[in-house]
């Protein structure tokens, strides 16, 4: 079960977001909230993987940043919204696997570069923003994001997906 264990207001190019921290006794996730999300629906929510090539080191193999600061941009827009930040490098298999996987890209894509290499296409796991939903008191989101996979995996963890936003970088 995940647990709240601190809270501040984060002041971003974006506006001011309320910073919340999350750990499950394994991992730390943070939601990135702004406005009353508590009893809504709706809610725009960028569910986002930690991504060290784009964030850190401004990688341009991937678009992760981009789509980050379209999520908050759209939020900024409409004053109330989320993105849930998750520990989960390399579709949750690492950032090792997407070392290991870098050989197989071109060729495969980073889907079945990660199988290639001995790991799983798509590892992510979505329990932790199903319990931070649910500990906001969110109702129902719209995912903020460039496909619909992520919606129905989502969903599984039930948590409601009313709609989807795509994010242009």
């Amino acid at each position: 079960m995940i647990k709240r264990l601190a809270e501040r207001e984060l002041k971003t190019k974006f506006g001011t977001f309320k910073e919340i921290l999350y750990y499950d006794g394994q991992k730390e996730s943070i939601a990135l909230v702004m406005g009353d999300v508590a009893d809504a629906h709706d809610v725009l929510c960028r569910i986002h993987s930690h991504c060290i090539g784009a964030h850190v080191f401004n990688s341009i193999e991937c678009d992760c940043r981009e789509q980050m600061e379209a999520a908050q941009d759209l939020i900024e827009q409409a004053g109330m919204g989320m993105v849930i930040w998750l520990d989960q490098e390399g579709k949750g298999n690492g950032h090792l696997a997407l070392m290991q996987s870098i050989q197989y890209k071109k060729e495969f894509g980073q889907a079945a570069a990660y199988e290639k290499a001995g790991y799983k296409a798509d590892a992510r796991n979505y329990r932790a923003p199903a319990e931070i939903l649910s500990d906001l008191n969110v109702k129902s989101i719209v995912l903020l994001a460039n496909g619909e996979d992520k919606a129905k995996d989502l969903q599984k963890e039930s948590i409601i997906v009313s709609g989807t936003k795509q994010l242009t970088t």
